[in-house]
């Protein structure tokens, strides 16, 4: 039977509608959203079903909605394919997906991954409003090239390397002026500037001052060992040690997401079988560009 791994979306896979459609058919699902909506004391799922897109794309509530969105694709998952889900044999996150990865992974329960999801989303909303920052992707360049555009955009501002997603497809965070200086030298260099629609320089230490809350949060958990490999954005490698899974979720914040070292690493261990769990269909366009060959299903509202 082919190696299994299952890939959890992060911010930006946010759309209205999602998690409606499996709550109505599966009331694991449902009970999901409604122990969320005790815990938060808020409707997520009336947002993600009437927004507005606005108030839904907001990082206070797109994380912990995204969190929350891709465990219950996960319980239609458990419902129609129990052996597949027995035969995950490791997992991955994007960003916020970390977090939905650990759960799966019987890191922490459901519960105290939505706490500490809702305070990541209220520390790095902080971290934004406090400095006028953003993102874009540099599209159809090679990390060197992306490298040079950082060097040749620092004078107008504070700027990184936030996510290196896949060939061809790198992303800085900075201040915006440094982004928009980013974007005019990623056309130079015969690259295609995408503005992300993002509160802030997320994964950047412009985001050191989330850290605080997010380590009080992080360490109100009595974090386990997870069951299975999960790997981590900040160095593409499982870490089972529940205070290294803590430092490495706070070091998240502000280091760069080693997304394609992570699927790599997911190949490099025999995985032929990816399931994208949760809304949209990105990591799986991600992992297309990582390796042709490689097999991606998506399970969300249209699982039958």
């Amino acid at each position: 039977m082919a190696k299994v791994a299952f890939l959890f979306p992060g911010q930006g896979a946010q759309h209205l509608g999602m998690g409606v459609g499996l709550s109505a058919k599966y009331p694991a699902a449902r009970a999901l959203f409604d122990q969320a909506r005790e815990v938060l004391g808020f409707d997520l799922l009336e947002i993600c079903e009437k927004g507005p897109q606005e108030q839904l794309d907001s990082t206070v509530i797109s994380q912990p909605a995204l969190f929350v969105a891709s465990l219950a694709a996960l319980e239609s998952l458990k419902i129609e394919q129990p052996a597949l889900v027995e035969s995950c044999v490791a997992s991955a996150g994007l960003s916020l997906g970390e977090y939905t990865a650990l759960v799966f992974a019987g890191a922490m329960t459901f519960e105290e991954g939505l706490k500490v999801v809702a305070v990541r989303g209220r520390a790095m909303q902080a971290a934004a409003d406090a400095t006028p920052s953003g993102m874009v992707s540099a599209l159809l360049l090679e990390p060197a090239q992306v490298e040079q555009v950082v060097v040749e955009s620092q004078d107008a501002g504070k700027i990184w390397i936030a996510n290196y997603l896949c060939p061809g497809n790198t992303v800085l965070s900075g201040e915006k002026a440094a982004c928009a200086k980013a974007a005019e030298r990623i056309e130079a260099a015969g690259g295609r500037p995408i503005p992300l629609a993002v509160a802030g320089a997320f994964h950047t230490p412009l985001m050191a001052s989330a850290c605080e809350d997010l380590a009080q949060a992080i360490g109100a958990v009595n974090l386990k060992s997870p069951r299975l490999p999960v790997i981590s954005n900040v160095d593409a490698t499982a870490h089972f040690e529940p205070e290294e899974l803590k430092s490495l979720l706070i070091k998240q914040v502000t280091e760069p997401v080693q997304w394609e070292s992570s699927v790599r690493e997911l190949l490099a261990e025999g995985v032929e079988t990816f399931y994208e769990i949760g809304p949209g269909k990105v990591l799986k366009g991600l992992l297309k560009r990582i390796d042709r060959k490689a097999n991606c299903e998506t399970v969300n509202d249209s699982v039958s």
